[in-house]
């Protein structure tokens, strides 16, 4: 669905004019900004070019144009040439040091997260972009690589202080020597504006995606929703996903919005009957090499039997099933690591290691059942789709799930990119796919070892000839938008460099791929309807995002470290949230973060439910059967299944940019963002664990596993970078609301900041209301329900008039409010109710659920 103010793919060249002059001067082998300079031996090869000399129209709106040119002194773009043209193009841009940077990198194929510094040998390998501190201007300047023509860009880092630039095709065919504009730099004094202002720019210069603002989010976006992935791995099916989505509407949130997660798809390997799925698979590595033989679903679901589970027919289902399967091919996982390990250190004679992983295999075998075919309803193998109705199948499960569930709206599903992890299987379908080997480029030897690239590169890739992607993702989508799917979650995505060899680089490959997904997002999901996720590469961002707006900011919610722990579970946790806050600053252009599920019952629950109630995003869980925590889940979602959701995404405050917050044993991220009536910042302990540039992975720090102090203050939120949020920011005085402190605060721009002590894996929330005057003595500020942790999210609407405060709130529990002095009387939907006032200023009204209007409540305090 396109937005409104769509140009309609439209060149549209200003007519305005445009200041060609541009505050960086590269000259002397320097580049500097204002006369600052900010890189030193820059090699003769390297050339800068103002954004008004490089683009001279564009396809963007009009408005996002003139943006965009109205800023053009600000930024431009680097390019180099060598020599001799090549697929693999790496040059120094300049030396740095002595100046504090943050940017993102990719620590494995499909993953980036934060990393801070001082020069330009500090940068690690695969940096999408990078964030200079200019304090001699009150400044920063971002440094984003870009596309050029067949070539994508990365930063890596250079000896002596000198940053590296490497342009790559992903194709020995497709060589270069001349890029003009491979980079991208900006100017601003303020580091949120800069992110926007500089991806516009890239924006209207590509013209191959489109930002955050021209696109609409799913409509999940504002919603609690249930994922399986957590919960049953690749065992999923029809009994499991009922009971699961009824223990939840028998604990009073039913969620709006499902996730079938991998474990749903008709795959099977390379060796075995091309169409019959593959049996008793559990854990992600094991299907890894797996591939689509079919774009219907695999038997488990095809022989689901309308009506079977509805009005009390379900049958039973063992909750503990799941969970002992998980565990028994964790066992088999390990025996299989460990006769690897032993082959990587020449032992020759493996019998000992096959009899165990034998053994173990029987045993998962005989817990699923004998390791028997599935079989119909017909006792006969249901391989084929000639059988199904409308009463079968995905259709009927569908169905009968909305049937008796009636608050849910969205089901989607799990698929890869190229169909499945290991794509399709060549002659299993229509298209013309063939198995394409991996290659792995040379910036990725600077990534964490990663299971999933491991056995990528052992089964390679069935891909879909580009040419038919089209028909590839509409075959699929088509299918399931039939059967009652709304949605799909993309994953795996980053896998099409590794095979872009013969189809004309990378780039080219993508762009084929991304437009073939784009189109079938249009035609079969509302043009919304659609996460994704193992994306986190500039390649995708900048060629996969024209139509997608929703997508992962972070690594996987792992609820345990699958290569040992050093700290229990904790670890970890703290790591996902530094991955979600950071990756936003850039993701947050093209997208609406995802910070991702977690589990309700874990030991950190919490912790992620305090980051996940004021990320702006949906807020969705995997909890197993049985492993909820309902009292948490109240405070973070309505009893219609909609959330309190803050009205922006959330980023690091500024005094957290170019800190480490995971493990320099002394800052805590604090994270802010906006609700209608006011600001609210995050702050969270999650020191203990980081990138090891020496080990390359992600490993724990446990002397950084501490209590910290920080303070926050109302000059932490970034009032401006919402419309509807600045003139929060002219009030004389706020209310500060501290969720687990359950105190109120008043504070002004002048106060000290608020102090704060956590504990590792722990936070605080802070609400900052601006305090309003009413009549001559009254001073008012209404909190919200303070059951739920964005307490200022349940407020939907707010009126003052002379001597009367008129709040309109969502949710039902104990509301907030500060009041200098005692209020006269009290008004709950126009009848007058008992409040509660102390001397502290707070005054406390009891607010029911009212079904009837939504959740809806007005509340009326009288001076």
């Amino acid at each position: 669905m396109a937005p409104p103010n769509d140009p309609a793919n439209a060149i549209y060249t200003s007519p305005k004019p445009v200041k060609n002059d541009t505050v960086f001067d590269l000259s002397g082998g320097k580049l500097s900004v204002q006369n600052v300079p900010l890189l030193s031996e820059i090699p003769a090869n390297i050339t800068f070019r103002s954004f008004s000399s490089v683009v001279k129209s564009s396809s963007a709106p009009p408005e996002v144009f003139d943006r965009a040119l109205s800023l053009s002194h600000k930024g431009g773009f680097l390019g180099f040439s060598q020599r001799t043209a090549s697929d693999r193009l790496t040059t120094s841009i300049g030396k740095f040091t002595g100046r504090d940077f943050v940017s993102i990198f990719r620590f494995k194929t499909w993953w980036s997260t934060q990393w801070v510094g001082t020069s330009g040998s500090d940068i690690q390998m695969e940096t999408q972009w990078i964030m200079l501190d200019v304090p001699e201007i009150k400044s920063y300047v971002v440094v984003i690589p870009i596309v050029d023509g067949s070539f994508r860009s990365a930063l890596q880092p250079g000896a002596d202080g000198h940053a590296l630039l490497c342009a790559e095709s992903g194709s020995f065919a497709v060589k270069a020597a001349t890029l003009g504009a491979v980079a991208y730099v900006h100017v601003s004094d303020n580091p949120y504006t800069l992110m926007r202002d500089a991806y516009t720019a890239v924006r209207c210069h590509l013209g191959t995606f489109r930002l955050i603002e021209e696109k609409a989010p799913p409509p999940l976006v504002n919603k609690f929703g249930w994922c399986t992935w957590d919960a049953f791995y690749l065992t999923v099916e029809p009994a499991g996903i009922w009971h699961g989505v009824k223990e939840f509407a028998e604990g009073g949130l039913s969620p709006r919005f499902l996730i079938i997660d991998d474990g749903w798809q008709s795959i099977n390997v390379d060796g075995q009957d091309p169409h019959e799925d593959a049996k008793n698979l559990v854990l992600g590595g094991t299907q890894m090499t797996a591939r689509l033989h079919r774009f219907e679903e695999c038997e488990k679901f095809r022989k689901y039997q309308g009506g079977s589970m509805v009005e009390g027919k379900a049958p039973p289902f063992n909750p503990k099933k799941p969970k002992m399967l998980i565990s028994k091919a964790i066992e088999l996982e390990m025996a299989e690591k460990a006769r690897d390990k032993a082959v990587l250190a020449g032992v020759t004679d493996l019998t000992e290691f096959e009899i165990e992983i034998e053994k173990l295999q029987k045993e998962l075998d005989d817990m699923y059942g004998g390791g028997a075919d599935v079989k119909g309803s017909s006792g006969k193998s249901c391989s084929g789709c000639s059988c199904k109705t409308d009463e079968t199948g995905m259709k009927a499960f569908t169905k009968d799930l909305r049937t008796n569930f009636k608050g849910l709206d969205d089901i989607y599903v799990w698929h890869a990119l190229a169909g499945a992890w290991g794509g399709v299987r060549p002659g299993a379908t229509h298209l013309k796919a063939k198995i394409v080997p991996c290659k792995l480029s040379p910036g990725l030897d600077g990534t964490m070892t990663d299971l999933a690239v491991v056995k990528i590169i052992e089964g390679s890739i069935g891909l879909v000839d580009p040419d038919q992607a089209d028909d590839f993702y509409d075959s699929m989508h088509s299918y399931l938008a039939k059967v009652g799917i709304t949605g799909v979650k993309v994953d795996v995505i980053h896998t099409l460099e590794y095979v872009s060899e013969d189809y004309g680089g990378r780039v080219d490959l993508a762009k084929a791929y991304y437009k073939g997904l784009s189109k079938s997002l249009n035609k079969n999901f509302n043009g919304t309807g659609l996460i994704s996720s193992m994306q986190q590469c500039n390649d995708f961002f900048f060629l996969g995002t024209e139509q997608i707006s929703m997508g992962r900011v972070g690594d996987d919610f792992w609820f345990q470290d699958p290569n040992g722990d050093p700290m229990g579970v904790y670890w970890l946790q703290g790591v996902h949230m530094i991955h979600c806050a950071y990756n936003s600053m850039w993701m947050g252009q093209f997208i609406q973060p995802d910070w991702d599920m977690f589990q309700s019952d874990h030991c950190c629950a919490k912790f992620h439910a305090g980051s996940r109630a004021i990320c702006g995003g949906p807020v969705y869980v995997s909890d197993s059967l049985g492993g909820h925590d309902f009292n948490l889940l109240k405070k973070l979602v309505f009893p219609d299944g909609t959330i309190p959701k803050c009205v922006h995404f959330a980023l690091p405050t500024r005094d957290c940019l170019f800190k480490n917050p995971l493990f320099d044993s002394k800052s805590i991220l604090k994270i802010w963002n906006f609700n209608k009536y006011g600001g609210v910042i995050g702050a969270f302990n999650c020191q203990g664990a980081g990138w090891d540039p020496k080990e390359q992975r992600i490993k724990g720090y446990s002397e950084c596993y501490k209590p910290l102090t920080s303070s926050v203050h109302v000059s932490n939120l970034e009032w401006d970078q919402k419309a509807e949020a600045a003139s929060l920011a002219e009030a004389e005085e706020y209310a500060v609301y501290l969720t687990e402190a359950e105190k109120i605060v008043v504070t002004t721009k002048e106060s000290d900041p608020i102090s704060v002590t956590l504990q590792p894996s722990t936070f605080e929330i802070f609400s900052f209301v601006p305090i309003k005057k009413i009549g001559q003595d009254a001073k008012f500020a209404p909190i919200g329900l303070t059951n739920l942790f964005n307490s200022g999210g349940t407020i939907q609407g707010l009126v003052y008039d002379e001597f009367v405060a008129k709040i309109e709130v969502k949710g039902e529990g104990t509301f907030l409010a500060y009041s200098s002095i005692v209020p006269k009387k009290s008004y709950v939907n126009g009848v007058e109710t008992v409040f509660l006032w102390s001397g502290d200023g707070k005054v406390q009204v009891s607010i029911p659920w009212y079904e009837e209007c939504g959740g809806i409540s007005n509340i009326t305090f009288v001076y």
